[in-house]
């Protein structure tokens, strides 16, 4: 399916501040970071349209920014556009007339959005459901119950029916849902255990950044459990007994410890070519929607962490 072309009679603007970490970096890479869940290719078609500027700078995509520059972007508001099924290969861990559990690869959007109007989640479950999913997220987000971010990858729990969503989402706000992520994070926490308790909201300097401790932030605990230490990295384990957005890379990150690769809340350099950040959701834990017995899933590691732990751990 074509993308629709910009409408920005309606754009949000706002202008972003190049930190040091970002010199050098290409102005459409620099914009695919401040705002995750947009493509490349979408900031690409918004820097020629002229929905980009630098003050003094005449800026293609292709521009090296600079640190201290402003880059003042406006952003179109999401339309509705027909979201179509598309036959998009899933790794499904379990399914039923209900719901499906899938293993969510990484690079993949969940839901669509400005620039991710297909290749979605969304679009693979719909062609693979035949389009027997929840409503009640309306048509942009049929059956999604939760998500998780683009470079994740892992356990996601898809709703086929409005009984399943509501059950689901009962579950989540009650924090019953079993969630255990496995992380390498940059350096070694001193504790083999520990947990994070810090209020996570919107960033101040930042509002497409959620940050940690801020006021007037929303309640948000994180459990971690120290695997494997490596020379400059650490092999953890985490585990949810919230689920605010960018949780376990907020926390992380404000304990000095941000995840490997993260763009957004880490180091912009990686020595290890990767695309995002190394965060696998691997189990899923909930009560069934229709018979009320537990069930729990694995999703095993992407053949990318596994290769960190094994053949690279000695770059570790």
């Amino acid at each position: 399916m074509q993308e629709q072309d910009l409408d920005t009679s309606n754009a949000t603007e706002q202008t972003f501040e190049v930190s040091a970490e970002y010199e050098n970096s290409r102005l459409d890479k620099f914009l695919s970071v401040i705002y995750p869940d947009l493509s490349r290719a979408f900031f690409q078609k918004l820097i020629k349209s002229g929905q980009v500027s630098i003050p003094g700078s005449t800026i293609k995509p292709s521009y090296a920014v600079k640190e201290g520059e402003l880059v003042t972007v406006r952003v179109p508001p999401a339309v509705q556009v027909p979201i179509e099924p598309e036959h998009i290969p899933l790794s499904v861990l379990y399914e039923d007339a209900d719901l499906l559990v899938v293993n969510k690869p990484k690079g993949m959007v969940v839901h669509p959005a400005p620039g991710h109007y297909t290749g979605t989640l969304v679009n693979a479950v719909m062609y693979h459901c035949k389009n027997q999913l929840s409503g009640i997220n309306g048509e942009i987000r049929p059956g999604i119950v939760h998500r998780i971010d683009k470079d994740t990858t892992g356990s996601l729990v898809i709703c086929k029916t409005d009984s399943a969503h509501n059950s689901l989402a009962a579950q989540l706000k009650e924090h019953s849902v079993t969630r255990r992520y496995r992380g390498i994070v940059i350096g070694c926490p001193k504790e083999d255990t520990g947990t994070i308790c810090f209020d996570i909201g919107r960033d101040p300097k930042n509002r497409l950044k959620m940050a940690c401790p801020v006021p007037n932030g929303k309640h948000a605990v994180t459990h971690y459990r120290v695997l494997e230490r490596y020379q400059h990295h650490s092999y953890l384990e985490f585990t949810l007994e919230t689920g605010r957005t960018h949780q376990i890379r907020v926390h992380l990150a404000s304990i000095g410890h941000p995840l490997l690769a993260d763009p957004l809340y880490g180091h912009s350099k990686c020595s290890f070519r990767l695309q995002g950040q190394c965060l696998h959701a691997m189990t899923l834990g909930f009560l069934h929607p229709r018979t009320n017995v537990y069930m729990e899933f694995n999703a095993p590691l992407p053949e990318y962490f596994e290769t960190l732990l094994t053949t690279k751990a000695a770059a570790l």
